[in-house]
């Protein structure tokens, strides 16, 4: 049995190194960051990005998020825990853009500064929001799609959500545009898939069986747009259909390169993990008036013609 004078030796040992005891969130202000979710690699690689930042600014990141992107009440559970905590700072990507409101409001009043990251929130509570333009990008994508389809003809949409603002945001940049700049193209309908890729390949089976002669097909997600050409596949309408995706993946880098998917927009998710984190210490650091209300961390088209360009390379991921 050890004596307690050397107990008391090791734990102070174990108090200055750190192990376990607290010792590094006295040393280290804490910053807690809810994502959407964890099911898409995008959010692997918004971690990977925030965790650079917590080592470059000297904090300590969580990063958290539902099993899935439909999962709302877990997602206001999390940041529920995470405000329990007395983070010095947030870092919340919505699922549902209002459902959030009343617990940032408790941040705010509780002094816990909030960046949102991602998806942002209908509210002035987030001090800075760090972000695709997502109406910009899926504007382009419409863009694309008219290009690619001789700008006439039918073409669908299949959106990983309507409550969340990149979902809002998407597939209004895209109709938008279509109307504006693309008046023979029609947009014969559109669905919502929860990002989930079993139910967006139904959902485009769905689609193609109603809609035959359809032209092309814009997936505002990964998970939607792997279901889309999932879908197409089990209909046997691939290279009939025009598609175009969003963000990445292994599966969607493979169907870019053998010509099933058009192409897509990439985000820069490494960058907005690391913008976040970044604005989250210059709160915490008494510097708020210095961030900028939108942190624009961009976006890029990318074909078959591009993909393996180094600067959209470095945006991609597996």
């Amino acid at each position: 049995m050890m004596k307690p004078r050397l107990i008391g030796a090791a734990v102070g040992l174990a108090l200055a190194l750190g192990f376990g005891t607290g010792a590094q969130a006295a040393d280290e202000p804490y910053v807690a960051l809810i994502s959407k979710g964890f099911q898409h690699q995008f959010w692997q690689a918004v971690k990977k990005g925030a965790e650079k930042a917590g080592d470059d600014y000297h904090v300590r990141v969580t990063f958290e998020g539902p099993e899935t992107e439909a999962m709302v009440d877990k997602q206001i559970d999390m940041l529920s825990a995470a405000l329990a905590k007395r983070p010095a700072a947030i870092g919340f990507a919505a699922l549902d853009s209002k459902a959030a409101i009343p617990l940032l409001k408790k941040a705010q009043q509780e002094k816990i500064p909030v960046i949102a990251f991602d998806s942002g929130v209908d509210s002035n509570i987030p001090l800075a929001t760090a972000a695709t333009d997502n109406k910009k990008a899926a504007a382009l994508a419409a863009d694309k799609m008219a290009q690619l389809i001789g700008d006439e003809g039918e073409v669908a949409l299949v959106v990983h959500d309507q409550t969340s603002r990149t979902g809002i945001d998407r597939r209004d940049g895209f109709v938008d545009e279509m109307k504006a700049k693309h008046p023979k193209v029609k947009i014969v309908d559109i669905q919502y898939g929860a990002g989930d890729q079993l139910k967006s390949t139904e959902i485009t089976k769905a689609l193609l069986a109603a809609h035959p002669k359809i032209k092309g097909i814009f997936g505002a997600n990964e998970g939607s747009v792997i279901g889309v050409i999932h879908g197409t596949k089990e209909m046997k309408m691939t290279g009939k259909v025009v598609i175009i995706g969003y963000d990445s993946g292994k599966e969607q880098k493979e169907a870019i390169r053998s010509g099933i998917e058009a192409g897509a927009i990439t985000q820069n998710p490494g960058g907005i993990g690391y913008e976040t984190v970044k604005a989250a210490v210059e709160a915490i650091n008494g510097k708020a008036k210095q961030i900028p209300k939108v942190i624009d961390t961009g976006f890029y088209w990318y074909d078959k013609s591009n993909i393996d360009d180094p600067k959209i390379a470095s945006q991609l991921y597996d």
